[in-house]
C-alpha cells in the first residue's frame, strides 16, 4: 500500500525538495503552502496541494480534515530572522515563535489522534544547525528551534508507547535557505549602529561559508528519518551540520 506524507511549507526550499524526492520514490504526497501553486510541481496522480497556514487554527483543522489518513507529517514550514535581538520588535518575535514553534506544535497535536489510534505514524520536525552550536545574531531564531528540539525529544518518549515515532532533522546553513533569504525583516534593519563592528565579520562569514547545505541534503535526511532506524532521534543534514553534530 502506498504511504501518504504531508509536508508543510512546500512552495520552495526544503519542503519543495522533500516533496519532489518522496514523489520520485513512489509515495503519495500532500504538499501544503499558504497559497497553493500547481505550476510548482509536475502533474502527478500521487500529488495533492492543500492550502495551509500553520499559524491559523482553522486552517490547520481544514487541511487535516481534507488530507485524510496521514502516515508521515513533516513540519518544515518556518521563517528566518537574524540580527541583534535588542533591535527586534515584539511583533517579529511573536511572528517567529508563532510559525517556527507554536505552528509545529499545533500541527503535531492535530495529527497525533489518528496516529495514536492506528498505532503507527512518523512526525518529522525540521529545526536547524543553530541548535548544534552557539550562533551570534541568531538568538531569536535559535530560541524557536531549540524549543522544538526539547519538545520533540520529550514527545518521542510519550508517543513511542503508541508506536508513533518523532524525529528531528537539523539542516545546516545554505545561503539561499530561509535562515537569511526567507527572513521576515532584512538583516540590515536589525543591526543598529552599536552592533556594526561586532556584526561585520559575522555577516562576512555568512556570505562565504566553508561548508553549505543543499536542499537535497535536507530532503535526503528527511527520507532517512522516515525510513531509517527507529532508535535515532536526530538527523543532521548537510556537511556543516554533520560536522557540528560530531562535536556537539
Amino acid at each position: 500500500m502506498t504511504k501518504m506524507i504531508m509536508i508543510t511549507g512546500t512552495s520552495s526550499g526544503y519542503g519543495k525538495a522533500t516533496a519532489d524526492l518522496f514523489l520520485s520514490r513512489g509515495w503519495c504526497v500532500i504538499a501544503t503552502m499558504r497559497r497553493p501553486d500547481p505550476s510548482l510541481f509536475e502533474a502527478s496522480d500521487r500529488l495533492r496541494l492543500l492550502p495551509l497556514d500553520v499559524t491559523i487554527e482553522n486552517s490547520i483543522a481544514a487541511a487535516i480534515e481534507a488530507a485524510g489518513p496521514i502516515d508521515v507529517l513533516v513540519n518544515n514550514a518556518g521563517v528566518g530572522g537574524i540580527g541583534a535581538f535588542e533591535a527586534m520588535p515584539m511583533s517579529l518575535i511573536r511572528q517567529l515563535v508563532e510559525t517556527n514553534t507554536i505552528g509545529v506544535m499545533a500541527m503535531t497535536k492535530a495529527v497525533i489522534p489518528q496516529m495514536r489510534k492506528r498505532r503507527s505514524g512518523t512526525i518529522v520536525n525540521v529545526t536547524s544547525s543553530v541548535t548544534l552550536g552557539d550562533f551570534p545574531l541568531a538568538a531569536l531564531y535559535a530560541g524557536t528551534k531549540h524549543a522544538i528540539e526539547g519538545f520533540s525529544a520529550s514527545l518521542a518518549h510519550e508517543l513511542a508507547y503508541f508506536d508513533v515515532r518523532v524525529k528531528l532533522v537539523e539542516p545546516g546553513y545554505g545561503p539561499t535557505t530561509r535562515f537569511g533569504a526567507n527572513a521576515l525583516v532584512p538583516v540590515e534593519q536589525l543591526l543598529p549602529g552599536a552592533y556594526a563592528d561586532f556584526a561585520r565579520p559575522i555577516l562576512e562569514s555568512f556570505a562565504k561559508p566553508v561548508l553549505t547545505t543543499r536542499e537535497i541534503d535536507v530532503a535526503e535526511a528527511i527520507w532517512d528519518a522516515v525510513c531509517g532506524a527507529d532508535d535515532q532521534l536526530r538527523f543532521p543534514a548537510g556537511p556543516d551540520a554533520v560536522a557540528l553534530a560530531q562535536t556537539h
